[in-house]
């Protein structure tokens, strides 16, 4: 599934653990895009405590990306944000986007009449 999510030009491939494993998958499909998947740091002696402060950025990162995601389904009850049924309606993302930015930012918003 991997192959299908990537379009051949990207720079960084983000992922969690269950992408773990799939470098050679991640290079054939964009063979210039960094892998930037989380990695194992457990193991059986020792904990690898510098994998383990990537990892961490790493999630900073996409949690920051996947937030907005998380308002829409759980605020506005969009549940289909599915990459397939945004390409079939476009408008459905930009108007869950723009609502997800609204609440985000609800409370700078300046009082009506001001």
């Amino acid at each position: 599934m991997l192959p299908d999510l990537l379009h051949g030009e990207e720079r960084k491939v983000w992922g969690d653990g269950g992408y773990q494993g799939q470098s050679e998958a991640i290079r054939a499909a964009a063979p210039r895009a960094q892998d930037m998947t989380c990695r194992r740091t457990k193991f059986k002696n020792y904990v690898d405590e510098k994998a383990r402060r990537k990892n961490t950025t790493k999630a900073r990162v996409r949690a920051r990306v996947e937030h907005p995601f998380r308002i829409l389904k759980r605020v506005f009850g969009i549940y289909q944000t599915a990459l397939p049924r945004l390409e079939e309606e476009p408008c459905l993302a930009v108007r869950g986007l723009r609502l997800v930015n609204l609440y985000q930012h609800r409370n700078r918003q300046a009082p009506l009449g001001a």
